[in-house]
């Protein structure tokens, strides 16, 4: 099922903004494209499209800047956005993620068919996060771990009982580690159940979005623990 709305490309490069779009109107999908983030923004917030494919660099302002007005505007805020971009050092992933990227696609090492993978994986991580029609929540649903508190029904995390902002990734992150206490997750088994892509997918996803969760939950961090060449587990014990 194709998403309701286009699909905007945001690029300076015109090879690469049409090299997208036909790859993209192949698979059955409509979009709409901007060379300049100006461009970008005002087809955002005109047209509401089903998620932005948005370049890092471009001439008027970066792609980052364009990301976290995206996400400060009402009306374009859950709007899902992957990044695109030329650049592929761990820190341009670790921004793009803290303004609010749903995925990082590097140029110079993906396929066409891999970026298709990812534009389905977002849409449908997001069409499942859709608000639906709101019922009475249940009492009792919060994990409680200490000094971290999360509220699964409200999607509220709270650590010494002061709210931390995370997005619905990192929340969704934080859940497939709380809920499976003691348990290793590989990374391919997180990549699956978090991020809808294949367990084998060469990428820094998982570690990059597993420091900026930790980061997010200070002293509550040590509640995740790294199992050296495999994966993460929880520990209801973060001393242990």
């Amino acid at each position: 099922m194709q998403p309701e709305g286009p699909i905007l490309i945001v690029d300076d490069e015109e090879d690469i903004r049409d090299l997208l779009d036909l790859h993209l109107r192949r698979e059955g999908f409509s979009t709409l494209m901007a060379a300049n983030a100006q461009q970008a923004l005002e087809v955002a917030k005109r047209d509401r499209p089903a998620l932005v494919v948005l370049d890092l660099m471009l001439p008027d302002l970066s792609g980052t800047e364009v990301c976290r007005r995206l996400r400060a505007d009402e009306a374009t805020a859950n709007i899902p956005v992957i990044m695109l971009t030329a650049k592929g050092e761990e820190i341009d992933r670790v921004v793009g993620f803290e303004v609010g990227a749903d995925d990082y696609v590097v140029k110079a090492s993906f396929s066409m068919r891999e970026f298709v993978l990812r534009v389905r994986a977002v849409l449908r991580r997001r069409a499942a996060m859709a608000p639906q029609a709101p019922e009475p929540e249940p009492e009792g649903d919060r994990l409680v771990h200490g000094t971290l508190e999360i509220d699964v029904e409200g999607h509220q995390v709270y650590v010494d009982d002061k709210p931390v902002e995370l997005t619905a990734t990192e929340f969704r992150l934080l859940m497939c580690l709380a809920t499976r206490p003691s348990r290793v997750q590989t990374r391919g088994t997180l990549l699956q159940e978090v991020w809808d892509q294949p367990p084998d997918l060469n990428t820094r996803t998982v570690d990059t979005h597993v420091k900026r969760l930790r980061e997010k939950l200070g002293s509550a961090a040590a509640h995740i623990k790294t199992v050296r060449g495999v994966g993460y587990r929880f520990s209801t014990d973060p001393g242990s």
